[in-house]
């Protein structure tokens, strides 16, 4: 019968099911067997079965155990944190035979647990779940650090309910659940969870070896958070020491480039050296402009700004004492006493990069402000950069503001020189004019040439005025000097003026060249400028006469209501007559009356005696013909005649005033002849 006992033993070696540890027993009641021996095998069926269970446990925990052990090998491989997460709740799953698994992380910042990944979860609203603490099983677990379980979530009364999260339990159709606490030391970092969408007790093997896995889970954690840390380190580290460079760079680019503009100041270099060792330094186009806006070096329009954007940029730049950016130009600007001296403006050279820049520009200025960690390294380094390119640049503003200064100082000097040779010529009798010559020689004017003489009158700014007519005179290689509220220069005229007919005489040449300067005085100062013209003369005995008659023009326009126009006697029609200095009678007359006069002498008409009559009889056509005994219709023929030669205007009051004056000085002059 100990025989008939020992099939259980062979029942466990081949790990037989638990229906085949009953047949000995029927087979021993089939066959007869006394009751003693039916006891012993039932007893023995026991025995046999509790060691089958306890074999079966311990074989589920060591394959429990080998998974466990896979899982942290799995684990200990992975360095991203979200693949890291993403295993962890995979496993969890796995390893339970649970519907879902999911795993909740800390917020210091709030104060509760997230969720941060699940697995097997179908709810949108369970997946962005936050969990307070003490709230639910997962807010218990997070607050206390001890695993839950419950075999049917909504019917356990141990949890504080709460609406959000019943809610999302509920919608992902969860009942039965288990929460382990993911620990790092005695603090809790987050919950890893298990459930099932049915019932079920978990047993304490699978409470303890989720908490195996949650156990491992929180390590590999904290090293994936070390990792990325680490590595986040290294890289500011490696950025920091590219910032560096960069940084170096720019300083020492930026100290060769002031070394160099230091070196053209000692000597004596210009402006165009200075743009060159900019451009050499900072690539692209540089324009320089002078405190008025005009180019000294450089296109003003090839700036990519406007001159309303240039002068508004310019403004900014002073008032803040360092360069501006417009889009990707840099203005610079320096002045000196409230008076702009130059303004540098840089446009860098296009590259790719640049071009994309340009066409996305508006996307740039109205950028979204969620800007990744390398955008902003990036941009500091760029800053860093530009830093360094306003830096270059606003040094060369200021070194191009003392080229300049010096270049006043010395345009100054030069101008007391010329300043002292013009008062004397214009001021003093000329008793030594072969002096006065060798003085002019000297500062390289002829004064055996013909000059124009030019009185402008502006009325205030006088520093202003006079470096601008010193500068003028002197580029012109003439003279200029300052009176009071005035400045007189002495300009170089053509060696051989056309000659014409008054209007196109040498004096035009006078005319002109007071308009133009009259303009461009205007513009520099901001404010009306009024220029009287007189000449050309030749000798220094000529400029004397020739200023007073200039002055008189320029008093004359003003009187006129001409301010900021220029003009010369000539110019002036009857008003010259007066202003003059030698009254040059027949010009006047040419200019006015010329197509009439070449008629009636071509034609043999008398076009001249019928406007005399005609102004004599007061204007009045039927007393015109009365008085020249031919018919009205004649008159009115040769009237329309006078008007197609002299301009329809002949008849407004300011143009007849002068076309009379015109008829009598040419009847005095033909009596004269006569």
């Amino acid at each position: 019968m100990r025989v008939n006992e020992l099939v259980f033993l062979e029942l466990l070696a081949k790990e037989a099911g638990a229906v085949e540890f009953e047949e000995p027993v029927l087979a021993a009641r089939a066959a007869g067997a006394d009751a003693e021996t039916v006891r012993r095998l039932s007893a023995a069926k026991v025995e046999a079965l509790k060691v089958r269970a306890v074999l079966r446990r311990r074989a589920r925990r060591e394959a429990e155990l080998s998974a466990l052990y896979d899982s942290a090998s799995d684990l200990a491989g992975l360095r991203d944190l979200d693949a890291l997460l993403e295993a962890i709740v995979r496993r969890a799953r796995l390893l339970l035979g649970t519907d879902t698994a999911s795993l909740a992380l800390h917020d210091p910042e709030r104060g509760d647990t997230y969720m941060r990944v699940t697995d097997g979860s179908v709810s949108a609203r369970f997946r962005a779940l936050r969990l307070a603490m003490g709230a639910g099983l997962g807010g218990l677990v997070a607050q206390v650090g001890t695993p839950y379980a419950t075999p049917d979530y909504f019917a356990d009364g141990r949890f504080a309910h709460t609406g959000d999260i019943d809610v999302a339990v509920k919608e992902e159709g969860l009942v039965a659940i288990l929460g382990v606490p993911l620990r790092l030391g005695t603090r809790v970092i987050g919950v890893l969870f298990a459930a099932d969408r049915t019932p079920r007790t978990f047993a304490r093997e699978e409470v303890a070896l989720l908490g195996s896995l949650a156990a491992h889970a929180a390590v590999a954690i904290d090293s994936a958070r070390l990792l990325d840390e680490t590595r986040a380190a290294l890289a500011d580290l490696s950025e920091a020491n590219r910032l560096m460079r960069a940084h170096t760079e720019a300083v020492e680019r930026a100290a060769r480039a002031h070394d160099r503009m230091a070196g053209l100041v000692l000597r004596g270099g210009g402006v165009e050296e200075v743009a060159s060792v900019v451009t050499d330094a900072l690539g692209g186009t540089l324009t320089v402009l002078d405190g008025d806006g005009r180019p000294l070096h450089g296109d003003s329009a090839g700036t990519g700004l406007t001159d309303a954007q240039t002068a508004e940029a310019a403004r900014e730049a002073r008032a803040l004492g360092r360069a501006v950016r417009r889009g990707r130009v840099l203005v610079a600007s320096v002045e000196v006493s409230s008076e702009p001296l130059c303004t540098l403006v840089l446009r860098p050279g296009a590259t790719a990069a640049d071009a994309d820049a340009d066409i996305n520009a508006d996307a740039d200025i109205n950028a979204d402000a969620d800007i990744n960690a390398d955008a902003d390294v990036e941009g500091d380094a760029d800053a860093d950069v530009e830093g360094s390119d306003s830096l270059i640049l606003e040094r060369a503003a200021l070194i191009t503001a003392l080229l300049l200064l010096f270049r006043r100082s010395v345009a100054e000097a030069e101008g007391r020189v010329r300043g002292e040779l013009l008062d004397d010529l214009i001021a003093r009798p000329v008793t030594d004019p072969a002096g006065l010559r060798d003085r002019a020689r000297r500062v390289g004017v002829d004064l055996s040439a013909p000059h124009v003489v030019i009185v402008v009158k502006h009325g205030g700014r006088r520093e202003r005025a006079a470096f601008w007519a010193a500068s003028t005179a002197t580029i012109a290689g003439g003279l200029a000097a300052g009176h009071g509220e005035a400045v007189v220069l002495l300009l170089p005229a053509p060696q051989e003026p056309s000659g014409g007919p008054y209007g196109t005489s040498p004096a035009t040449y006078a005319t002109n060249t007071a308009k133009r300067i009259a303009a461009d005085l205007s513009v520099s100062l901001g404010s009306p400028a009024t220029a009287g013209a007189a000449g050309p003369v030749r000798g220094p005995a000529g400029v004397a006469p020739a200023y007073r008659e200039a002055q008189r023009c320029a008093e004359a326009l003003i009187a006129l209501g001409r301010a900021g126009d220029g003009a010369s006697a000539a110019e002036l029609g009857f008003v010259g007559l007066l202003v003059g200095g030698h009254g040059d009678v027949a010009a006047f007359t040419e200019a006015t009356l010329g197509p009439v006069l070449a008629y009636d002498a071509r034609r043999g008409t008398s076009l001249a005696g019928t406007l005399a009559a005609f102004f004599a009889t007061g204007g009045s056509p039927t007393r015109t013909a009365e008085a020249l005994h031919i018919h009205v219709n004649t008159v009115t023929q040769r009237l329309e005649r006078v008007g197609r030669l002299l301009g329809d205007d002949w008849h407004e009051p300011d143009r007849a005033l002068e076309i009379q004056l015109a008829l009598r000085l040419h009847r005095l002059r033909h009596l004269d002849q006569r």
